[in-house]
């Protein structure tokens, strides 16, 4: 693949997310969410659970210490949150273009095993979406009728693709369809108030960042405008993400575990490369997760949505920007040992627009 045509497709996806992904999705009425106070003030949803996953909600503002850039900032406002006091909604992508084509049956029994338990009774209102060869579907109102959701799924067609997930030639579409679905599910999910969860079930877009290959300054001015736009929308639709990878244990280790070498923030141009806007990457940096060899799929869902049982809302206000796109890196440590805080890991402060190039 050339490397103009790479950067097309990643800058071109996130300028049609920032400016026309509406005409993507299904219509629906705008209700702005909640803002903090400031306009400049940064809200943060902290989870914070045991070394063993389980979740811990009895903690105080006291027990926490919020760093900027390796310097204690005070708290300006903190509340425990549950979804009675704020909606949480959620959305299941089912990845079919990016996934084996013999594990789309196994992932889609994975989710109706979701959907059918306990009666069909979701604890949170959950639209599913599908990702094909010709586009992405998306029901057109959320449901707690994990019944009534799954049967609309077995409606949806899922056919034969003309591309697959390992072919050479195919890289630069697979790509580009799941830029353009992220883009559009963002842009969805941000015209609902509240707190949203998209959980991306599949291994994951092409991350197409191998050792050794070479950028030009505009080139990484390109991707690290990229980057500093979803970073950007995530935050502001009130996003978090989640990557479930339904091939579990039969996934190559080293295609797996790959994206971890891209998980630190990017502070500047000359870092930047396409695997920083990989899928598991946008995940664990938005506070979400990325799960790898794992099979349960059901199981893995119920996990990412126990993120929705209850929260800790942060408010702070960042301090000021000596430039623009200046990159903060964010860690909530918790005064009680055992305990592991996750949220957002950092923010672009005084973001510039995305330039087309």
């Amino acid at each position: 693949m050339a490397v103009n045509r790479l950067l097309r497709t990643l800058v071109m996806a996130c300028l049609c997310g920032v400016t026309a992904a509406s005409a993507q999705t299904p219509s629906a009425t705008p209700t702005p969410s909640a803002a903090p106070a400031s306009p400049h003030a940064i809200r943060l949803d902290v989870v914070v659970d045991t070394k063993s996953g389980q979740p811990v909600t009895n903690l105080r503002e006291q027990d926490f210490t919020l760093i900027d850039n390796k310097t204690p900032l005070p708290i300006r406002s903190f509340r425990v949150v549950t979804p009675a006091q704020e909606p949480v909604r959620v959305i299941l992508l089912l990845d079919t273009v990016n996934t084996p084509y013999n594990m789309v049956t196994y992932m889609r029994q994975g989710v109706a095993s979701y959907l059918k338990a306990n009666e069909g009774k979701l604890a949170q209102p959950t639209a599913i979406a599908v990702l094909t060869d010709s586009g992405t579907s998306i029901a057109n109102r959320f449901s707690t009728d994990g019944l009534a959701l799954n049967a609309n799924l077995d409606r949806t067609t899922i056919g034969l693709r003309q591309i697959t997930r390992d072919s050479q030639w195919g890289q630069e579409d697979l790509l580009q369809m799941s830029m353009k679905s992220f883009d559009s599910l963002i842009t969805y999910a941000s015209t609902f108030p509240g707190r949203k969860m998209i959980l991306w079930i599949s291994p994951g877009w092409p991350l197409i960042s191998p050792p050794g290959m070479y950028f030009t300054n505009s080139q990484e001015q390109q991707i690290f405008s990229t980057i500093i736009a979803y970073s950007t929308r995530l935050r502001d639709a009130g996003v978090t993400l989640y990557n479930i990878n339904p091939v579990g244990t039969g996934e190559s280790l080293i295609r797996a575990d790959y994206y971890e070498n891209f998980l630190q923030g990017v502070t500047r141009p000359s870092d930047a490369v396409p695997g920083d806007v990989g899928v598991q990457v946008l995940a664990v940096q938005s506070g979400g997760l990325a799960f790898e060899s794992n099979s349960d799929v059901a199981g893995m869902i119920r996990k990412c949505l126990n993120d929705a049982n209850s929260w800790y809302e942060i408010i702070f206000d960042p301090p000021p920007a000596n430039k623009p796109n200046e990159y903060h890196h964010i860690e909530i440590k918790v005064d009680q040992r055992g305990l592991i805080a996750r949220t957002r890991d950092g923010y672009y402060s005084n973001p510039a627009a995305i330039s087309g190039h």
